[in-house]
């Protein structure tokens, strides 16, 4: 057993990634349901959805497209206000955006096409005051080469490929060093390998840094690599089904992955319908 930071820690290799076992609470979910105006009519996202986030922990929200599962990214993020319960973050409610919540989005044009790598993640940096300009420079440096992108500093997004782009919006939100770093199917437009190769680094960036994650994904396979915590939700409105570990607890056997696969199949659809993404 070791500490770090005074929490302490057990680390066993667990295929891809380093099992942590986590003990602050950080987030807190409570009976949160999520409404928005559609055309004329008013949408139920989700229905009074309770979990909690702790100390670097890779929480993953897993659920079929239309379940709300980005809708309460976003409302975690405070873009969002709940129609009913509470979203609080060290004991305090969410009522807006904040530093301490910084979100990588699917799309490969959250970059400034104006600014250069180690500008768009300085920006964040200076533009909050958090660094003045020399020590702004110096900390993008640092998660700049954590992201393997050093050779490209002085690129602009139109140079670099879908990857690199994501590559750069995880350094701009690491390089803040949030609470929590919130995630919305960050890999999904990526070609296959490439999505394999960034949930590798993903992990291999979460060994160094033991940050916080809320990953949001609709992939049972990804879930089960990146998340040590996997939320299932419901078919629209979304509704907590379960809260399962990854890997199990009876995670010894060597298919323990498929195993998983299967069961969270079952839990969410009955077993009739395959995960799209299960072998990308």
């Amino acid at each position: 057993m070791k500490t770090m930071a005074g929490v302490s820690m057990r680390e066993a290799s667990r295929g891809n990634a380093v099992a942590y076992l986590p003990q602050e609470t950080l987030l807190e979910v409570r009976g949160v349901t999520l409404q928005y105006a559609a055309a004329q009519q008013l949408v139920t996202a989700t229905y009074r959805v309770d979990f909690s986030i702790k100390s670097s922990d890779r929480f993953v929200l897993l659920g079929p497209s239309g379940c709300g599962k980005s809708t309460l990214l976003k409302a975690v993020g405070g873009y969002l206000e709940p129609t009913e319960g509470e979203i609080s973050l060290r004991g305090k409610r969410v009522t807006n955006p904040g530093p301490d919540r910084m979100m990588v989005f699917q799309e490969f044009d959250q970059l400034l096409p104006w600014m250069s790598v180690l500008e768009n993640v300085m920006f964040p940096l200076v533009e909050t005051g958090k660094l003045g300009r020399a020590a702004a420079r110096d900390k993008a440096m640092q998660y700049i080469e954590k992201v393997h992108l050093t050779r490209f500093v002085d690129s602009y997004p139109h140079m670099l490929s879908g990857g690199m782009k994501q590559r750069v919006a995880i350094a701009r939100g690491m390089a803040m060093e949030p609470d929590i770093l919130l995630m919305d199917e960050p890999f999904a437009a990526l070609d296959a390998l490439t999505r394999r190769q960034m949930q590798e680094e993903l992990l291999q960036l979460w060994a160094d840094t033991r940050f916080t994650l809320m990953f949001v994904t609709h992939s049972i396979s990804e879930a089960i690599k990146i998340g040590n915590r996997i939320l299932l939700l419901s078919p629209h409105p979304g509704e907590v089904v379960a809260e399962l570990n990854s890997p199990p607890a009876d995670s010894d056997a060597p298919d323990w992955p498929v195993r998983l696969e299967r069961k969270i199949n079952t839990m969410l659809f009955g077993g009739s319908h395959a995960d799209e993404d299960a072998h990308d």
